[in-house]
């Protein structure tokens, strides 16, 4: 019993601290469950790693496995770089074939009509580069779809059901994937489980 009190009071003082902030997940910080700290700034992590892929697809192609939960970079017959992606949630989950259509730095966010309906207090706009930008330091645009493969300001949601359609990437892992990635490179979004 004084082994628990302690621990309780441990984690009531961490917690005053600010150094336990978050037990459970969090939106997007531009996308609002905390307006009053609206602003990001983080999403540097990095969790790519080589994996060997399926030999069906071809070379510099991207897949997109929303049940895998990653995005694969087939870079060689055979392999991949895997990267841990966020996901659609609910009826924004798609699925089809598109092509990188646009590659940019810092990219501007402008939230769609849709999404300043679910949450008024969104802003009109964030600039590029701003901290608090959901999409992070890099973006792949998609055909001519508002989807994007784009980096974070909330790196806590990759691996979450989270985007309003987009695959979400760490900053960092998105600056690698950006810079392998040319436009016209084919992208396959599937809902099926590509490994394992």
């Amino acid at each position: 019993m004084k082994k628990i009190g302690m621990f309780k009071l441990g984690l009531v003082a961490l917690a005053a601290a600010g150094i336990v902030t978050t037990m459970a997940p969090q939106k997007a910080a531009a996308q609002g469950i905390f307006s009053s700290i609206f602003g990001g700034g983080g999403g540097w992590q990095s969790g790519k790693h080589e994996v060997r892929f399926p030999t069906k697809y071809g070379n510099r192609v991207i897949i997109v496995s929303l049940g895998d939960r990653r995005l694969y970079y087939v870079h060689k017959k055979g392999a991949a770089i895997s990267y841990p992606i966020g996901v659609p949630t609910g009826r924004a989950m798609w699925s089809g074939v598109e092509r990188v259509s646009r590659k940019a730095v810092n990219p501007g966010w402008t939230p769609t009509a849709q999404m300043r309906r679910e949450n008024p207090k969104l802003p009109g706009h964030v600039r590029g580069g701003d901290p608090r930008n959901p999409l992070g330091v890099r973006a792949l645009y998609l055909g001519s779809t508002l989807y994007r493969i784009h980096g974070t300001d909330a790196p806590w949601t990759v691996g979450q059901n989270v985007t309003h359609g987009c695959i979400r990437l760490y900053n960092n892992d998105i600056i690698d994937l950006y810079n392998r990635t040319r436009v016209g490179t084919k992208v396959i979004v599937t809902h099926r489980r590509v490994m394992g």
